[in-house]
């Protein structure tokens, strides 16, 4: 019924900035919350940033200062802009929604992931 997209990942050289999103489509009723995680190789999955309508903004202390997060409500989007990137930034960028989505009768939450996008930071 929902899915989400990631896109705007790349190789960027030490120092450079990237902007990842996270789209999502289908029936979307609402985004209440997201996240963005990485993982490097031979490394466990770890919170970046998270954004909810409650709580608001968190960042991981490796992003503080660098690392923007931010929901788009017309384009459904949570975005991450990334700038001072450095080398041990690299890593596979994962985007989570939570929210909920229309369905015949009524809204159901939805929690998903989305496919990975590739961030590489190396002159």
């Amino acid at each position: 019924q929902v899915q989400a997209v990631s896109s705007g990942g790349g190789q960027v050289q030490p120092g450079g900035s990237l902007r990842l999103s996270c789209a999502a489509s289908g029936r979307v009723f609402s985004i209440k919350s997201g996240a963005w995680y990485r993982q490097a190789p031979g490394k466990e999955r770890e919170l970046v940033a998270s954004w909810s309508q409650v709580a608001g903004t968190n960042y991981a202390d490796s992003v503080k200062g660098r690392f923007v997060i931010s929901n788009d409500k017309d384009r459904l989007t949570l975005n991450l802009e990334m700038s001072g990137l450095l080398p041990e930034d690299t890593a596979l960028y994962y985007c989570n929604l939570k929210g909920s989505y229309q369905y015949t009768y009524g809204l159901v939450p939805f929690d998903i992931w989305g496919q990975g996008t590739q961030v590489t930071v190396s002159s």
